[in-house]
């Protein structure tokens, strides 16, 4: 009986640690490549249809990308861009063809990107051109709270790019900062903390957001507790430890989303760099009375402000620990603005690195930060000027499409809402790659090439096998139909 016992907690544990064994998908015998190259001017190029043939054991001194479609992990939920003050207001300097433009360029699957995955901000941030509130001063009560500063621009806004989508957007929404009066340092900016008589009104704050939005016709998703919640930002910005982030959602913002009938709201915490990722995870996640409300884990990459690498480790770790929670990346851009290098390639690597790291690890859902700006990396009412995947440049009325823009299209331009993700390895580190199962049994293989050289290797799938290149400094999506 002990031995029965025994034999079943491994195998249960090797369950839980491992990926789910799927009966073989049906692997096609046509592979399309889709390509981007560094000082190429054409786009998810296409390499025509290559046939997979019989491949039998690889040899030694012969690079492979092995792929796996019975071994399945994490479902995607959605890839796309914050929808932020700066981004609308930007949007609607832009010529009326301009904006279909950009509409198409994100958000229509065939001849665009196809993002589905949004956020937003909940009051000003950085991202605003003013700091502004939806309620007036000390209003616990919340009897002014009012939404019509979002309805020049940003509510508008959302709504263009949830009817390109076809209403396909999950949109979250997260805060920078409570009204001042509720904060020790009664200031939204430089950090500060929520007193802890507002901790009910402000918990109450984010219902009446939530439902004035939904009014608006434009659907919450699910919101963060607290963006940056450790930063003491020059912007808006309030603190929270990690206890103090568990207690709020336990005793607070869990029950008052539950009984305002919004437990459906999908509820994240953290919302900040990799660095302290665990820590803050495993101090909510294991108290199971704020664990209860906690759908996942959010977190940037900006914790290479102290000149360190991103952190991967630390999201591989936390999905180790917590596997029935989810990983969501919730924001991240290149930062310090210069017009000058929005044709730099390394922009895109960047993203391509974390992009395959973040799903490897376990990562359902990806937000790259502000999906349009200016030509000054803005607006932004304190400075802090960052690149995105496409400007503006609101003195001609044109767009500028960098390579972060074609780097996250690999991903959310052909792997699918639904996707499962499955077994993809590289033989040699010089090669970055990962791989989904789509709904429609189409399976698609990103491979990476961030080095000086070109790489030629075998894509190797269950007995078949296809030679192709990967061309130096290039991302390719390989699809298996």
């Amino acid at each position: 009986m002990k031995r029965s016992i025994i034999l079943l907690l491994i195998t249960c544990s090797a369950y839980v640690a491992g990926a789910q064994q799927k009966p073989a998908a049906k692997i096609g015998n046509k592979l399309t490549i889709y390509t981007d190259v560094k000082g190429s001017n054409e786009h998810f190029a296409s390499s025509g249809t290559i046939a997979l043939t019989k491949k039998g054991q690889p040899g030694e001194t012969e690079l492979a990308v092995f792929v796996d479609p019975a071994k399945t992990f994490q479902t995607m939920v959605g890839i796309g861009g914050a929808l932020t003050d700066a981004a609308a207001e930007t949007f609607y300097k832009l010529p009326v063809d301009k904006q279909k433009e950009f509409l198409t360029a994100y958000y229509d699957k065939d001849k665009g990107i196809g993002y589905t995955f949004g956020r937003t901000n909940i009051q000003s941030c950085d991202f605003s051109s003013d700091i502004y509130s939806y309620v007036g001063n000390n209003d616990p009560g919340l009897k002014t709270f009012d939404i019509s500063h979002d309805k020049k621009y940003r509510i508008p806004f959302i709504k263009e790019v949830a009817n390109a989508t076809g209403g396909k957007l999950n949109l979250f929404a997260s805060p920078w900062s409570p009204p001042a009066w509720m904060k020790d340092n009664n200031n939204v900016l430089n950090g500060g903390k929520l007193k802890p008589e507002y901790d009910q009104s402000w918990a109450n704050f984010y219902v009446k957001f939530i439902n004035a939005y939904e009014k608006e016709g434009i659907k919450i998703w699910g919101l963060t507790v607290q963006n940056e919640p450790m930063a003491k930002q020059r912007w808006e910005s309030c603190i929270y430890t990690a206890e103090e982030e568990r207690d709020f959602v336990k005793n607070f913002l869990g029950p008052t989303l539950k009984k305002a009938g919004l437990a459906g709201k999908k509820l994240i915490i953290w919302d900040h760099n990799r660095d302290l990722l665990y820590q803050r995870a495993s101090t909510v996640l294991e108290d199971p009375a704020a664990a209860q409300y906690v759908w996942g884990i959010g977190f940037h990459w900006y914790e290479t402000w102290t000149g360190a690498g991103m952190n991967l480790e630390s999201t591989r770790r936390v999905h180790e620990a917590f596997p029935g929670k989810n990983l969501v990346f919730t924001e991240g851009c290149i930062e310090k603005f210069d017009f000058n290098r929005l044709n730099d390639w390394s922009l895109g690597e960047k993203y391509g690195t974390s992009m395959i790291n973040d799903f490897n690890s376990g990562t359902v859902a990806w937000t790259d930060w502000n999906v349009l700006l200016d030509e000054k990396g803005g607006p932004n009412h304190v400075g802090n000027f960052c690149f995105a995947p496409v400007h503006a440049d609101t003195r001609n009325g044109s767009l500028i499409y960098t390579s972060e823009y074609y780097y996250i299209g690999h991903f959310s331009k052909y792997i699918q809402p639904g996707a499962k993700r499955i077994t993809s390895i590289a033989s040699r580190d010089k090669l970055l790659t990962t791989a989904y199962l789509n709904p429609d049994g189409k399976i698609a293989v990103v491979v990476m090439n961030a080095t000086d050289s070109e790489i030629p290797y075998t894509l190797w799938i269950k007995g078949k096998g296809a030679a192709t290149k990967s061309p130096a400094h290039s991302i390719a999506t390989l699809i298996i139909n």
